[in-house]
């Protein structure tokens, strides 16, 4: 016992041998394994279980295999027809859609065209010679007609074709079942059945694994395997996985007896023999395998089944009935959430595609099925449940909306609390700690959420601030190919809104004169990278503005126009800088950071400045005694732990200069990004997530920042109420011309006045107070010049012109200071609507 319990504890921090593992066979003490695999769950899937929402689409009944347990596998003269026509594929699948099933389960037999002439009559007819060519078909048309997603299990295959059906299917599976061959001989249940020989099934898996199909397997365990043939299936598996990594779940299911059938006298295992299997699983695969065992197989002790360590429920049907197991029905989907979270879990949605490899798509999904799988998910892979965006004038999810404030339903998950206390007492977190309060869901997102407002009430009191502001940005030309903008305007940006221009210092002039006329204290100044600006550029247009209006603070210049400038001036960062100060530049906006993880900035914007760079900047801003702010725009490509990598090197730098003023959260507006359109990033951030990321800000930058602020162009008004409540203290800018985000396809207008801003301020009862760039108090005066402030004049913009960058037959270069280096700029002269 103390051997066993020795390995126990070495399995819940790393692996054991084969050898090791095979020593469990003779052990009995099945609470003290489920002890120890539910330990080994909880390190890679805290407290949630996840489920798929299907829909079961049975092709066809035949098979040439026997096996003596099965009930789905008939002989002709028993079907009305050997195949599903079309036409019952699509309203099989229509219904599921309609229900809000993300996958469509194709379930048939293994090849029967080889063993039946029915099958071959019936495909004939169909117009295939294989039972896979007709599958193909009707899953391609099931995706194109009704976007659920194929999981396909047509049994058997050869290479060539898993990669036929790997365009149209997100994953795949094959049970192995056992890999005895005992079980093929005479008197056992898998005698007569060819395709169940262990070696033919491990053929297909490697097939799959060299494809790269996110694939299904899994035990059947009952069928007169003993408990040491149940390991040894389990180390295959392992073994198979360990060599591909596309083995995305490892199925534990309990024989059931059924009429019929050779087997309807067999005797079914008992609940210990499933929990014992169940345990052994987990610990056999570690943390990060997902265990599954199909609920309607073991009803009424559920809560015993997670306990023992599993994570996954499987697929579930509001639709249609199991028709593997048609004499165990499906669990109603809400009673199978109360019955996960009496066992101390939240049941999550998923799709066939488990979210690991959901989240890697360029590596397992084929580019046709891409769009659609990102479309579907959220930042952590599971499914995004509701239809807001960032952006769109739409009612955030009401259930989210009282979560924020509510009495939590439980306390908070034991290892997220612990997280929570440290935060509060400002000690700083690490990776993995910020990505836990990331992955906080259900009473776990109230718990986080509620923390970061505690903090906000002892740190910044019931004031809520904000700055009457105006948005110039003076150019949408640009040369750089940051994937996320659908601002800039050059030779190969898609999707054009507007003519591209380059604003007249007269506009730049007359635009501040107009909002310090309508109360403003700062001008807010950003633009594309035109082709033509230098250093100079942006010291020319400081001098505009304080020509006009003295007293105006200029916030403006993300590092990439500072770092672009420099360059182009032949200057130090720190000398241009100095230069941008004595020409009236106030505070640097903290832009153009996106993702400070080049992982992601390499897809995202691989041109533009690296995080390195960015980092550098804002330090040597901070240095020349510049304050700044700093931002994060995510739910596009990245994951949690580049949000959390991004966090923390925010942090890092605040300790050392203590130069930042606040730092917001920007939401990828998805609607007309180029990379949304290509089919290559998610639809943004969910409104869950939108209120945990300012949440999750205030806990991992505490007490180095003092203020949180929400963007109300991306939430909305709802949306900034709830971030109020979640940590949040300030509301960023009026605006009056805002459109970057307007231009990324967001709906919410173009300035929020005042007035409206101490509306949202007041309805939640806080106290709004109008503050200076730099958190100061702005004078009464102006205070109540900001108040009922005329409309503003249409603003003028002057099309860019055609210009010529060759000089002489000199080539100047477009610097790219990222990832990708330089490029030398092309043999003829561009005009701006050409440039790249």
């Amino acid at each position: 016992m103390k051997n066993i319990i020795n390995l126990l504890t070495q399995a819940t921090s790393g692996s054991l041998s084969d050898q090791e593992v095979l020593s469990f066979a003779e052990v009995t003490e099945t609470d003290l394994l489920a002890e120890a695999a539910a330990d080994i769950r909880d390190q890679g899937f805290q407290n949630l279980v996840s489920y798929s929402r299907k829909v079961f689409i049975p092709l066809t009944h035949l098979c040439r295999d026997v096996c003596h347990y099965c009930t789905f596998a008939q002989v002709p003269r028993k079907i009305k027809a050997p195949f599903l026509t079309r036409e019952q594929v699509l309203s099989i699948a229509q219904q599921g859609a309609e229900a809000g099933c993300k996958e469509a389960l194709f379930t048939l037999g293994d090849k029967p065209e080889l063993r039946y002439k029915a099958a071959r009559e019936g495909l004939e007819e169909l117009g295939h010679e294989s039972t896979l060519a007709y599958l193909a078909e009707v899953a391609e048309m099931v995706f194109d007609e009704t976007g659920l997603l194929p999981h396909l299990n047509p049994g058997l295959m050869t290479l060539a074709e898993i990669k036929s059906l790997r365009t149209l299917s997100v994953s795949m599976g094959i049970m192995l079942e056992s890999a005895s061959l005992r079980l093929t001989e005479k008197g056992m249940p898998h005698h007569g059945s060819p395709d169940k020989v262990p070696e033919r099934r491990y053929e297909t898996m490697r097939n799959a694994g060299e494809a790269a199909v996110p694939f299904t397997s899994g035990i059947l365990i009952g069928i007169g395997e003993t408990r040491r043939e149940r390991l040894e299936s389990l180390l295959a598996l392992r073994d198979m996985h360990n060599q591909y990594g596309h083995i995305q779940e490892i199925i534990i299911q309990n024989f059931r007896a059924k009429p019929d059938t050779r087997m309807a006298n067999a005797p079914e295992p008992d609940l210990n023999e499933l929990l014992w299997t169940i345990a052994m699983a987990r610990i056999t695969f570690g943390s990060g395998m997902n265990i599954q065992a199909p609920p309607n197989l073991s009803p009424g002790v559920l809560k015993q089944i997670v306990s023992a360590g599993i994570n996954d429920w499987g697929g579930v049907s509001p639709v249609t009935p199991d028709f593997v197991n048609p004499e165990a029905p499906w669990p109603h989907l809400e009673d199978l959430a109360n019955e996960t979270a009496a066992a101390g879990k939240h049941l999550v949605e998923r799709l066939a595609l488990y979210p690991n490899y959901a989240m890697n798509v360029d590596r397992w999904v084929d580019p046709i099925l891409q769009g659609k799988v990102l479309g579907h998910i959220d930042g952590q892979g599971f499914v995004r449940n509701e239809n807001w965006s960032a952006g769109v004038v739409i009612d955030p999810p009401k259930q989210v909306l009282h979560a924020v404030t509510a009495v939590p339903k439980t306390n908070a998950s034991k290892d997220l609390n612990d997280i929570l206390i440290k935060a509060k007492q400002g000690e700083d977190l690490a990776e993995h700690e910020v990505i836990r309060l990331l992955q906080a869901r259900d009473a776990d997102f109230t718990h986080v959420c509620q923390a970061a407002d505690e903090i906000r009430r002892q740190v910044n009191g019931d004031k809520v601030t904000y700055v009457v502001n105006r948005n110039i940005n003076y150019t949408n030309v640009c040369y750089f190919k940051c994937q996320f903008c659908a601002f800039s305007k050059g030779k190969m940006s898609e999707n054009l809104r507007g003519r591209p221009y380059n604003l007249e210092p007269e506009e730049i002039m007359r635009r501040t004169r107009e909002a310090w006329d309508r109360g403003a204290s700062e001008v807010c100044l950003q633009g594309g990278i035109h082709p033509e600006y230098d250093g100079n550029t942006y010291i020319n247009i400081c001098h505009s503005i304080k020509q006009v209006v003295p007293e105006m603070h200029i916030h403006a210049f993300s590092p990439l126009e500072v770092w672009q400038g420099a360059h182009t001036l032949g200057l130090e960062l720190e000398e241009y800088l100095g230069q941008l100060k004595e020409a009236g530049l106030g505070t640097l906006p903290g832009t153009a950071a996106e993702i400070l993880d080049d992982e992601v900035r390499a897809t995202l914007c691989p041109d533009k400045i690296n995080s390195n760079q960015w980092l550098q900047v804002m330090e040597a801003a901070h240095k020349v005694g510049f304050n700044t702010t700093a931002t994060i725009m995510c739910g596009h490509i990245e994951a949690y732990k580049h949000v959390a990598r991004h966090l923390l090197k925010l942090r890092d730098l605040q300790k050392k200069t203590a130069g930042f003023t606040e730092f917001v959260v920007l939401p990828f507006i998805h609607m007309e990004a180029p990379i949304y359109l290509k089919g290559h990033a998610r639809k943004g951030l969910t409104f869950r997530e939108s209120i945990l990321i300012h949440a999750v800000a205030r806990l991992a930058l505490h007490p180095h920042f003092v203020n949180i602020q929400a963007s109300w162009t991306k939430m909305g008004p709802k949306g900034v109420q709830a971030c109020l409540n979640a940590g949040v203290n300030d509301l960023g800018g009026t605006l009056m011309n805002e459109t970057i985000t307007r231009a990324a396809g967001a709906s919410h207008g173009q300035e929020t006045s005042p007035e409206e801003m101490e509306a949202i301020i007041r309805s939640i009862g806080r106290t709004p107070l109008q503050r200076t760039t730099d958190y100061r108090p702005v004078p009464a005066a102006r205070v109540k010049k900001s108040y009922a402030a005329a409309e503003l004049k249409d603003p003028i913009y002057t099309s860019a012109k055609k210009f010529e960058r060759k000089k002489s037959g000199e080539k100047k270069e477009l610097y790219r200071p990222g990832l990708v280096g330089s490029i030398r700029e092309a043999e003829e002269p561009i005009s701006a609507n050409e440039i790249l």
